[in-house]
């Protein structure tokens, strides 16, 4: 029997995972603090330093290309995306968003890996604040626990 919900309180394991990250640079004050909270909560789970791959790209609209390369490699059980998109005066915020945002989960269901999509689409740099360290520890959690459930699956 699959264990496919896991409590509240259970203890997610990393110890044998392999995770790559890809943080874009732009809005890197919010996106260093996203990584910073996404490694701290990869090593609280077990995953071991020497088992995680740390990318860093230009911006939002890169980080699927990375995240693909990433795939291709099949050296990793998850990827984490890592990114800030603040809306700005011009539609290019939808444009960065949604592109990047379909483009990583194509990205998942293409290779059947799970990727973790901790790219912040927010109004204003307060917003971008208020969610970086908590989004980067969701994002850590849920690469563990999607890489544990998808292994029980195989």
């Amino acid at each position: 029997m699959l264990d496919a919900e896991k409590g509240v309180g259970e203890k997610l394991d990393g110890k044998k995972l392999s995770i790559g990250i890809v943080q874009a640079r732009f809005n890197e004050g919010i996106t260093d603090m996203l990584a910073a909270a996404c490694l701290q909560e990869l090593a609280a789970l077990g995953v071991k330093e020497k088992n995680i791959t740390h990318l860093k790209v230009p911006g939002a609209l890169e980080v699927p290309c990375a995240l693909q390369a990433l795939a291709e490699t099949e050296k990793f059980d998850a990827l984490i995306a890592l990114g800030c998109i603040i809306r700005g005066e011009t539609y290019h915020f939808e444009l960065v968003a949604n592109e990047s945002g379909s483009a990583v989960t194509r990205l998942a269901l293409d290779y059947q890996l799970p990727i973790a999509n901790a790219i912040l689409t927010v109004e204003n740099l307060a917003q971008a604040q208020a969610r970086q360290e908590e989004k980067g520890r969701d994002a850590a959690r849920v690469a563990v626990e999607m890489a544990n459930l998808l292994s029980q699956l195989a």
